[in-house]
């Protein structure tokens, strides 16, 4: 007899103890349709339905008390506690032959899920995405695809450095305006127009001082620049309604963002000769580090291409032990500039801007400054 024969209310208690559904008087029919007399010595007929025992009727002896029948199954609140396959075992203990084989299905334990992911779902993830499922690390390097960009627009400024300044000039526009958008993108900042327009008119403003001032003059073109841009990014924030640490984050993107821009101005300001060596050292730094091979063979073998090419592009102007010095300082931050783009799971579009535009920006430093030392 199942649980939904008694009713909704079957298994709960009343205020006097007795719960409802555990004890019952059966009815017995009197007249002509009276069931027929058992044998008070025939052992009783039972079976199962749905794993609870019954009886053959109404006429079946009781087996522990006289005129009482006991629900020895699970009740909506036992069965709510325990899982299925336990409380089945429960249900069948009793039965007459089964109290052995119950006992070991009590305790099995359910089968292990098999893998939620095969290798062809994987391969339709994203590359973050594909990393975050198999456990890997948050760093994603930016790959060969931002590395022969970054190449070829250091190709470009290598090019541009022995014609008149105009000519670099745009080349560091074009740098510029790919670091202001992949650094706020990096930070998770997107939309950001009014900061990302910002910080490359700061560095379009940093271009047009140097050419018109002198090389010499580089060093207080760029530190006025950064200082007037600080006061700016400061009144844009606070037209910001967000919360105080949104506001902070913002202010802390923007900073940094502008003192990039200004910073690849460097390759603009730095000696033609210069800018050849850095440019070609770090063309030649990124393509090496994007090869597939183990991160610290690949790291040594990128700071040696970039010294090697160092090397060469000085000894097109007799500076070879200065191309070598500065081609190893220039490939340095060249690596530096993937490992910070490739931070935190980050997306395609930060490959191509912040892996593109970092390593040839944080490079200009280094290349106006040893350029200057150097000779």
């Amino acid at each position: 007899m199942s649980d939904q024969q008694y009713g909704p209310y079957y298994g709960q208690h009343d205020p006097y103890g007795q719960q409802y559904g555990q004890h019952y008087e059966p009815h017995e029919p009197q007249g002509p349709y009276a069931a027929p007399a058992q044998d008070p010595y025939a052992a009783p007929q039972q079976g199962t339905y749905d794993g609870h025992p019954y009886g053959d009727g109404y006429g079946a002896p009781p087996q522990a008390h006289p005129q009482t029948q006991t629900w020895d199954g699970a009740t909506w609140e036992t069965d709510a506690r325990q899982p299925a396959h336990a409380s089945a075992a429960a249900e069948t203990t009793h039965l007459p032959g089964q109290q052995a084989a119950a006992q070991p299905a009590a305790h099995q334990e359910p089968a292990p899920r098999p893998a939620p992911a095969d290798a062809e779902d994987l391969s339709r993830l994203a590359p973050n995405q594909r990393a975050r499922a198999l456990g890997h690390s948050p760093v994603i390097p930016p790959g060969f695809q931002p590395a022969a960009l970054t190449a070829g627009l250091a190709v470009l400024l290598a090019l541009a450095a022995p014609l008149p300044r105009v000519f670099p000039a745009l080349v560091v526009a074009v740098l510029q305006a790919v670091t202001a958008a992949g650094w706020f993108r990096l930070n998770g900042m997107w939309p950001a127009r009014q900061g990302i327009a910002l910080a490359f008119l700061g560095g379009l403003v940093t271009d047009v001082a140097l050419l018109a001032t002198d090389r010499d003059d580089a060093p207080v073109v760029g530190i006025g620049t950064l200082g007037v841009w600080c006061l700016l990014v400061l009144v844009l924030q606070l037209r910001n309604r967000s919360s105080a640490d949104e506001r902070m984050y913002a202010l802390t993107a923007g900073l940094t963002s502008s003192a990039l821009a200004v910073l690849a101005a460097g390759h603009l300001a730095a000696a033609p000769h210069a800018t050849v060596i850095g440019a070609a050292a770090v063309a030649v730094a990124v393509l090496a580090r994007a090869l597939p091979l183990p991160g610290p063979v690949s790291v040594v073998l990128a700071l040696l291409a970039a010294t090697g090419a160092g090397i060469a592009a000085g000894q097109l102007g007799d500076h070879g032990t200065a191309g070598a010095v500065l081609g190893l300082a220039a490939g340095g931050c060249a690596l530096i500039g993937l490992r910070v783009a490739s931070y935190d799971y980050p997306s395609r579009f930060v490959h191509l801007t912040a892996g593109v535009a970092l390593p040839l920006a944080l490079a200009a430093p280094a290349v106006y400054v040893l350029g200057r030392a150097l000779g």
